[in-house]
């Protein structure tokens, strides 16, 4: 054999959250037939007390071990990846997996973004800031399988017993004498059968990782520095057209008439596509497509024409039935015993932002449809477009390519279906891009919320009753069968981070769904930025009307269990880093907030200044305990990503809807944080459990919080609404 590569052999994984949700909707909707109604709020907490301990979606890859990785007889060894590189650093963190159970060196790994069809499709997506710790186990027994199906056939080729034999660095070597040794390469070239091993390979010990927790340079980075990194706006193929599609310019806005014009007889136009629900034109460069396209004659049924006051009377506590999510003790009796404490938040609309806008490449052949695609989800990809094209899911392709940021909308798939339609029309492969206009006004966008806090003091100045009632448009909801909505009645994706995790003996939470009609979604952390911003600022009240510090009124109120403890340990040793308790001038603040989310912890103190009624953050301190770390340079990027997008969100972003459209409608108007007013970051990485849970999210929830609470230590004043402004 020429190379280590077997085909898939169908080994199945642990179901996803996802797939758990869907069975659980389709399964449920018999199961609840029958059953008196008043069991039913009981069902849906239950759901919401299991996704909460979920720790997210593991991997729902089936693969065999073989599948991840390719050994050529030069000795390297090419790693296959499901999970995509939109910045995150994923890839060299995945890698460092793969090498440390393979026992390869690092010089000799490739990096290769997994296709569809490969054996390694990924229902879950580049998700839920779980692509290192869903696929953590995974790949330690993948490399850990075929390490030892190496030694068993360099065993064979140089007639010694499996047991005298070790790897090392790429190498299988003999343990009496280190000099008689043979390359993974040489053995995969003489190899003529490979033999899996009867009993499961175990995975190394903590103590002989090598690569496992080092801060190694990002694969990645070559290529990006050099400009040979291809992402889904540099695709090119022989023959390749150009597309364009008109978009509704209201939310409601459905197709009435259109017609080519004038368009088909313009320059370099190819085609005209018309279609029941399509309008758009495919020219040989992207310039004549939307000159093309400006031409035709398009007409649109606007729908209904919605103003903003209306989407916040909709997204309103009180507004629709609200489902409890978390309930223990009693906290109706206890917040009736009194005096109540009460405040109430709101966040706004929010883009994604990301910098590459919505892209794909198709060729759509008779035998067959390949998509190119800077996508979250190649599976959503694949079956959106198979579904377009009434074909079957297996003939089609998908390539996931780098991409220039996601953040949760890249699971979007509108625009790899369009260009889907337009390559089969026109029969030749066709590049289509989104302006920065059609990617604000045609995706999803982070829901807006509303939240009302309510809790009650002991005579011990500790809490005694809280709740918490919230409501939100959705997140999860469309992405999953309707009949999931139905049953559940609430969105797991709203809610996360809403649940009250400070020990209260009586605590309630409430979520409520509003329906808009502005298509909402992910959007990084899902709901956790927004919940942690109204319980950790509620948290710093609660400590004023009991007249403690905050941090120590977060002490007070720590769980007793293994996350209390990590809650613990980050929120003192973030404030010692950040000089918590030290004077400051006049006019400068500390805040502090705290989050556990799937298993990470996250405590952030932000020091603002307020000059001139304007807020600057100087400095953030985080303290974060991810588990084990994989590499802490890539850890710590991504903890300080999160802090400049949320101190973005904080201070300055905000869309909303005026006459049926969302505003802004680019980045000249959409106000983003700039170099200029980053703070100073320091990054403080703890290990509190044995393995690694996510960083792409977490580090975002508590800074909104901490910065409002810095304001309120700077000047007395306390600001309730996103984005903090003090007029």
């Amino acid at each position: 054999m020429s190379e280590l590569q077997i085909p898939e052999a169908g080994k199945k994984g642990p179901i996803s959250r996802r797939q758990f949700l869907v069975l659980a909707g389709v399964g449920g909707a018999a199961l609840l037939v029958g059953v008196p109604l008043v069991a039913v709020p009981y069902a849906r907490l239950q759901m919401a007390n299991w996704l909460e301990g979920s720790g997210g979606p593991p991997s729902a890859i089936g693969s065999s071990a073989t599948a991840w990785f390719k050994i050529r007889p030069d000795n390297t060894v090419r790693v296959f990846l499901p999970k995509v590189e939109m910045g995150q650093g994923v890839h060299t963190a995945l890698a460092q997996i793969a090498a440390e159970e393979l026992d390869a060196a690092w010089e000799q790994l490739e990096v290769v973004q997994a296709t569809t069809g490969q054996g390694l499709n990924d229902p879950v997506g580049t998700s839920a800031s779980t692509s290192v710790s869903s696929l953590y186990e995974p790949l330690r027994e993948a490399g850990a399988t075929v390490r030892q199906m190496l030694l068993m056939e360099g065993a064979r080729q140089m007639g010694r017993e499996v047991g005298d034999l070790t790897t090392e660095q790429g190498f299988v070597v003999a343990k009496d004498d280190a000099s008689v040794r043979r390359s993974y390469g040489e053995i995969v070239a003489a190899a003529e059968a490979w033999v899996a091993p009867e009993e499961p390979a175990a995975p190394k010990s903590p103590a002989e990782f090598r690569l496992i927790g080092q801060p190694l340079p990002r694969v990645d980075l070559r290529a990006k520095v050099l400009g040979e990194a291809t992402f889904g706006i540099d695709v090119r193929l022989p023959g390749m057209l150009y597309g364009a599609v008109a978009h509704s310019p209201t939310l409601e806005g459905k197709l009435r008439r259109a017609a080519a014009g004038a368009a088909s007889g313009m320059p370099g136009v190819v085609q005209v596509v018309i279609e029941e629900d399509l309008a758009g034109v495919v020219a040989e460069t992207r310039d004549q497509a939307y000159a093309a396209l400006q031409a035709m004659e398009v007409e649109w049924d606007p729908g209904r024409l919605w103003q903003q006051a209306e989407l916040e009377a909709l997204v309103t506590v009180g507004q629709g039935q609200g489902i409890v999510v978390q309930d223990e003790g009693n906290a109706a009796a206890g917040l009736r015993a009194g005096p109540v404490v009460e405040a109430e938040y709101r966040t706004p609309l929010a883009y994604q932002a990301h910098l590459e806008p919505q892209v794909a490449v198709a060729d759509v052949r008779e035998d067959g449809v390949t998509v190119w695609a800077s996508t979250q989800s190649a599976m959503r990809v694949r079956d959106a477009v198979a579904e377009a094209l009434d074909r079957e899911p297996e003939t089609v392709t998908v390539q996931a390519t780098y991409l220039g940021g996601g953040f949760g909308h890249k699971v979007l798939e509108k625009a790899q279906v369009e260009a889907a339609r337009l390559s089969q029309a026109v029969g030749r492969p066709v590049h289509l891009v989104w302006s920065r206009t059609e990617d604000f006004q045609n995706g999803f966008v982070r829901p807006m919320t509303h939240h009302v806090l309510r809790a009650t003091l002991g005579s011990d100045g500790r809490m005694a009753a809280m709740e918490h009632q919230q409501a939100s448009g959705a997140v999860a909801l469309p992405f999953l069968p309707g009949i999931f909505g139905a049953i559940m009645g609430h969105d797991f994706g709203a809610w996360r981070g809403a649940r009250i995790a400070y020990r209260v003996p009586d605590k309630r939470t409430v979520a409520t769904v509003a329906r808009l009609p502005v298509p909402t979604g992910w959007w990084r952390g899902l709901g956790l930025m927004a919940n942690s911003f109204a319980l950790e600022s509620f948290m710093d009240e609660m400590a004023q009307a009991a007249g403690v510090d905050p941090l120590e009124f977060r002490l007070q109120h720590m769980p007793e269990d293994a996350i209390g403890q990590r809650m613990r340990t980050a929120l003192i040793t973030a404030a010692e880093r950040a000089g918590w308790g030290t004077a400051l001038p006049a006019g400068r603040g500390r805040g502090i907030a705290c989050i556990a989310d799937y298993g990470t912890v996250v405590t952030e103190v932000a020091e603002a200044v307020v000059e001139g009624g304007e807020i600057r953050v100087t400095r953030v301190t985080a303290a974060v305990d991810p588990g084990v770390v994989v590499n802490p340079d890539g850890a710590k990027a991504q903890v300080e990503g999160n802090i400049v997008m949320g101190l973005s969100s904080a201070l300055l972003e905000e869309a909303t809807v005026q006459d049926g459209a969302l505003v802004p409608q680019n980045f000249g108007a959409y106000r983003l944080l700039t170099m200029a007013a980053a703070p100073e970051i320091e990054v403080v990485l703890l290990q509190g459990a044995d393995k690694p849970s996510g960083l792409g999210e977490p580090p975002i929830g508590p800074l909104p919080a901490a910065v409002a609470n810095a304001v309120y230590a700077a000047t007395g004043t306390r600001l309730r609404r996103l984005p903090l402004r003090l007029a």
